[in-house]
């Protein structure tokens, strides 16, 4: 999900201009995932991780999920919510037989999604889901990498980083949590449970798997629903200064923080927010 607050994850960032981000992390397989060394990230919103798949709720789709007959037009789903979830856009991931990971096909179709809903004033929160039971993302495509040709590989690389801005873990994953743990991660490649990933910081929420295998899912759209009432503006410029703010001292970000604030004053998103708690009502937010 692009959401306002930073918090650490594996997923990485969709710099999604006015929306936020939610990452919905589905059912993992074996004891814990893998935080691989090119792909930990921080995203600007809350990471989830599901334990446990219950196969019974859902086995059929299971074995469709994992047709290597899949199109690659539909590697990557975009959905647009209706009634009290419109504004939320879930984009969901469905690339099964290669569990989920990024080619260069699936980076190019989240480049122009990303691309498409940073223009949309009506998209709010996004949330970045698997719709393959059991599987979030296993990061970069291993199988397609080791055909590219060396000069190849930096393009690649500098497009993944347009489309999910926090590629990077070697330099994010120490600021979120600390040098001596991140280098511990990073050198040993170790497997992690999601209640010790919680622990260090580099997911938000652990859930108990439901029937439908879609715990995470459902949680992310419960925080989604919750940033939907909040001003556009403030969201925005609140998104800026965090980002912008945790990559300099506190005097620097301070700063930053005002400059922000500053861009909110000749809003009418502001006027609105003091007359509705001047009116004791809820606020009508327009993003203006």
């Amino acid at each position: 999900m692009a959401a306002a607050a930073g918090v650490p994850g594996a997923l990485g960032t969709l710099r999604a201009g006015r929306a936020r981000l939610v990452a919905a992390y589905c059912a993992g397989i074996g004891p814990g995932w893998r935080l691989p060394g090119s792909w930990t990230g921080l995203p600007v919103g809350p990471a989830i991780w599901a334990r446990g798949w219950t196969p019974a709720a859902g086995g059929a789709a299971w074995r469709r999920g994992y047709s290597s007959e899949v199109k690659t037009e539909d590697e990557l789903r975009v959905r647009y919510l209706e009634e009290e979830n419109r504004g939320i856009v879930v984009l969901g991931i469905n690339r099964a037989y290669a569990k989920n990971s990024l080619s260069k096909n699936l980076v190019k179709m989240l480049s122009k999604a990303v691309d498409a809903l940073k223009s949309d004033k009506k998209v709010r929160t996004i949330i970045v889901r698997s719709d393959v039971p059991g599987i979030f993302c296993a990061g970069a495509d291993l199988k397609e990498r080791v055909k590219m040709h060396s000069s190849e590989v930096g393009p690649f690389v500098s497009k993944l980083r347009a489309v999910i801005n926090e590629v990077g873990g070697t330099q994010r994953l120490p600021r979120a949590i600390g040098m001596s743990l991140a280098k511990e991660l990073i050198f040993s490649a170790r497997v992690l449970d999601g209640q010790e990933a919680k622990a260090v910081g580099l997911i938000s929420h652990v859930l108990e798997q439901n029937q439908e295998g879609d715990a995470a899912y459902r949680k992310a759209l419960d925080l989604a629903r919750e940033f939907l009432p909040q001003g556009p503006v403030a969201i925005r410029v609140a998104k800026l200064a965090i980002n912008q703010g945790m990559e300099v001292d506190l005097v620097t970000g301070l700063a930053i923080e005002e400059a922000c604030y500053a861009q909110t004053v000749p809003t009418k998103d502001r006027l609105e927010g003091l007359l509705a708690f001047k009116e004791k009502r809820t606020p009508r937010y327009k993003g203006e």
